[in-house]
């Protein structure tokens, strides 16, 4: 059986990405602190901020990864702070870069080892993958270095048959963003504006992108926009 191990399944793209491919008849294993609240998913609970919990999630993982089929790994789990340039302490930038590129980095030692041919290395980017805005000064950072982790990734796995790319989502209907536009219409038409279509897009909408992309070598070393037609200003 073809298996998806995915971190961060526990709400928004994640779940919805975990529910795409169960239903595809996937096993899916999510790596995260909470659980995806999917029914039939495997969970393995991990602080993906913690070198120790990635530690200690080495010698549990190993067993749980499948032996037979292809593997799709989605590196998902992320965090956006506000944050500036010009105000960003190492200590917060280090915070972020534990989650959204060294965690990465160490799963992929981890499990890179048991992908075989018609595998794939999916990882979810942003629109701000290829561009910045005022006030995100760290997500940026990461956003921008998970491109060079993705075309490192394509370089260095050339010849085993498996594929890579990065999937940069837009404005997605998700807790955190409801949480950002909570009470403040005029935030949610400012953000629906930055779109051609004016609208959020759903999680289901970037699972579908996932899931094409996991069965579509023809990416690999891929940036791939998913955000309905931004709108340049």
């Amino acid at each position: 059986m073809n298996q998806l191990i995915i971190t961060g399944a526990s709400s928004g793209i994640g779940h919805a990405i975990a529910a795409r491919f169960l239903a595809a008849g996937w096993r899916v294993l999510n790596l995260s602190r909470r659980p995806c609240p999917e029914p039939g998913v495997e969970n393995l609970s991990v602080d993906l901020e913690s070198p120790a919990s990635l530690d200690a999630l080495a010698e549990t993982l190993p067993e749980r990864i499948a032996v037979e089929g292809r593997i799709c790994l989605v590196h998902n789990a992320s965090i956006m702070r506000a944050d500036r340039i010009d105000a960003l302490p190492d200590d917060d930038l280090r915070a972020v870069l534990e989650l959204n590129l060294l965690s990465p980095n160490r799963l992929n030692q981890l499990i890179l080892p048991h992908l075989g041919a018609g595998s794939s290395v999916l990882y979810i980017g942003s629109t701000l993958s290829e561009k910045a805005v005022p006030g995100a000064a760290s997500y940026v950072i990461v956003k921008h270095a998970l491109v060079g982790m993705m075309r490192a990734t394509c370089q260095d796995l050339a010849g085993r048959g498996i594929h890579t790319c990065l999937i940069c989502p837009g404005f997605t209907d998700t807790p955190q963003v409801r949480a950002l536009i909570d009470g403040h219409p005029e935030t949610l038409a400012a953000i629906t504006a930055m779109n051609a279509f004016g609208r959020l897009i759903t999680p289901e909408e970037i699972a579908s992108a996932v899931a094409f992309a996991a069965e579509s070598p023809m990416l690999n070393g891929s940036v791939v926009h998913a955000n309905l037609g931004q709108r340049e200003r």
